[in-house]
């Protein structure tokens, strides 16, 4: 989160309080009977805790501003308080049974949110509820109005903030908008999340996850699958299975053209392409990788050219250059480690000749 954000509920941790009642406690009290007894629940960003004693027990009580998990302790003598930041969760993975966001996740820049909730995704549990409420608007800083100045503020449109959920993971289950603020209720989907942020040196874009790999929480997770591999031994990557490590130590971001996990990419259709297509152009026109490398020729040809071979393609995509390879699954025997390798140090190359 926003370290000048943090400091300021740090030092005004009680004054926050005493001026900020409850104002969704309805909500959270749907959000706790939909959880029912006994499934753990994460208060994510609770603030001094006014929401706690409406989202039931067992709750973790989670903010990054320790004076604020103090007085959500005050609030909440049974709740778990733990102190971290929501870009670092601390938690198990699929330990959460359901998590509560109330005005939390808009204090972190725009371009990280998408990581934000990667690490949200991973602490549910598959077909685990979320509930957020965002800012409604189109700006990000500090607001000159702020009676607590020095706060970050990221602000959401509705359409550009459910590309952001669904590549994320999520299902969008609702999406309202009362005045200045967006309430979402979604669910933790069977997928993986997008790996993505700002200053990318390549966006690898798969088809779509397999059930093995969501299951595994990596793309390409088969020994089978020559991805990772090729990734390692052409120097694009320097841990196996590992796409956080290659996000914030190599600027690799990883994706795919359609979110739903499946058996096989055979099950997919043209329209589940081309709706892929449109979201994963979105993200990079937003995000602005300097080169994106589709893997895999079903999505490309079934949306954009069905005639491209294998390299940089003319059109470019989202206004970045591109590049289209042959899928690294080891049922693809017409591929091997070596040919995938050369594949990935071309689209590298292709990255770093548009910097």
């Amino acid at each position: 989160m926003d370290r000048d954000t943090v400091a300021v509920y740090e030092g005004r941790a009680k004054e926050w309080r005493d001026k900020r009642p409850a104002r969704f406690s309805e909500l959270a009290r749907a959000l706790g009977n939909e959880l029912g007894r006994g499934a753990i629940r994460l208060d994510a960003g609770c603030g001094a805790g006014l929401h706690l004693e409406h989202l039931g027990l067992p709750v973790v009580a989670l903010d990054a501003a320790y004076a604020m998990v103090v007085l959500a302790r005050e609030a909440a003598s049974s709740a778990y308080p733990v102190q971290a930041d929501l870009e670092a969760l601390p938690i198990r993975r699929g330990a959460i049974a359901g998590s509560w966001a109330r005005a939390s996740y808009l204090h972190i820049k725009r371009a990280d949110l998408p990581y934000a909730l990667m690490e949200l995704h991973f602490a549910l549990a598959v077909g685990s509820p979320a509930a957020f409420t965002f800012r409604h608007g189109v700006d990000e800083g500090v607001l000159p109005d702020d009676d607590f100045p020095g706060r970050l503020f990221a602000e959401w449109e509705p359409d550009a903030l459910r590309d952001v959920l669904v590549g994320a993971g999520f299902t969008v289950d609702t999406m309202d908008h009362e005045g200045e603020w967006i309430n979402v209720h979604a669910t933790r989907a069977r997928t993986l999340p997008d790996f993505v942020g700002p200053e990318m040196r390549l966006l690898v874009c798969g088809l779509n996850p397999s059930e093995y790999a969501a299951d595994a929480g990596v793309g390409f997770a088969r020994r089978g699958n020559r991805f990772w591999p090729a990734a390692l031994a052409g120097g694009l990557v320097s841990v196996d299975r590992d796409p956080t490590h290659a996000l914030r130590e190599r600027g690799v971001g990883m994706t795919d053209l359609v979110k739903r996990a499946t058996r096989s990419a055979d099950s997919l259709s043209k329209d589940d392409y081309a709706e892929g297509v449109a979201r994963v152009e979105r993200l990079v026109r937003w995000l602005r990788p300097r080169a994106v490398c589709f893997v895999g020729f079903a999505g490309w040809r079934s949306a954009i050219d069905r005639k491209a071979k294998a390299g940089e393609q003319p059109q470019g995509f989202g206004g970045v250059p591109v590049y289209v390879m042959p899928n690294p699954s080891g049922i693809n025997a017409s591929s091997s480690v070596e040919d995938i390798t050369n594949h990935l140090r071309a689209a590298a190359r292709l990255a770093d000749s548009a910097r």
